[in-house]
């Protein structure tokens, strides 16, 4: 079903502000990959991998848009993100406080150094990708709306990086909200396949999805206003990491 323009700009929205919340710790990890490179080289290979990781992902996306529409393809994003979700809320419970480290960059796949930080940076973009390339899709099979909600998305991240980044570390029940989301777009990919193959007679209507995923953006803004910011130990490494994104 093809969205009205209205619903299409709402979408193109959410995808920006969940695409936000879901790259600021991703970008905080590339950004510790380069710290393993000499300091005069770790801007340069941030933004060539970042541009290479942005080409990739435009492509990867168009590429979803049409893959989706296999109907065992959406079994599987569903199935996907519905194993992320319950990976996130399973790895609080166990996660204690881990000190990142830099490693020193070393040759890779027969690269230098350096091609080797770079191509990794690229990797790891594509990699972390792909839950908001499943939600995006799910959530719109117009490829100009998902393309442009992650675009946005990715420049707005790139944008106000550091700021997100405390945000999100000090307000961890907006990163909640956000794979509550993933959570509820692993259901309807997994309602579309059953409703594809006949055994469910009902499918779920987009604009009620869209509502659905606005009320828990909400909710989880509410909530986390309510719990207050919670205070972190400084982590060096995450101090340099922080400053190359805000200085790049």
């Amino acid at each position: 079903m093809i969205l009205p323009a209205g619903s299409d700009l709402i979408t193109v929205g959410v995808l920006v502000a969940l695409e936000a919340m879901l790259s600021a710790d991703n970008a905080l990890v590339m950004a510790v990959i380069v710290l393993g490179l000499p300091r005069g080289l770790q801007k340069k290979a941030l933004r060539q991998g970042l541009v290479g990781a942005f080409t990739f992902r435009i492509g990867a996306t168009v590429l979803a848009v049409n893959l989706i529409r296999l109907v065992w393809v959406k079994l599987l994003g569903g199935v996907y993100l519905l194993y992320l979700a319950i990976s996130h809320f399973a790895s609080q419970s166990a996660a204690g406080n881990q000190t990142r480290t830099a490693k020193k960059a070393k040759p890779w796949l027969g690269l230098s150094a350096y091609w080797g930080t770079v191509v990794r940076v690229e990797l790891v973009n594509l990699m972390f990708s792909i839950d908001s390339i499943l939600v995006a899709v799910a959530m719109s099979r117009v490829t100009w709306v998902v393309v442009t909600g992650g675009v946005l998305g990715i420049v707005a991240m790139r944008l106000i990086a550091t700021q997100l980044l405390r945000l999100v570390e000090r307000y961890p029940p907006l990163v909640d909200g956000a794979f509550i989301i993933i959570a509820w777009v692993g259901i309807e990919l997994s309602l579309e396949y059953l409703h594809a193959v006949g055994i469910v007679g009902y499918e779920v209507p987009k604009s009620w999805s869209l509502a659905l995923i606005g009320v828990i953006f909400v909710a989880a803004y509410f909530y986390a206003r309510a719990k207050g910011p919670v205070e972190h130990a400084v982590d060096p490494l995450e101090e340099q990491a922080a400053e190359l994104l805000s200085d790049h």
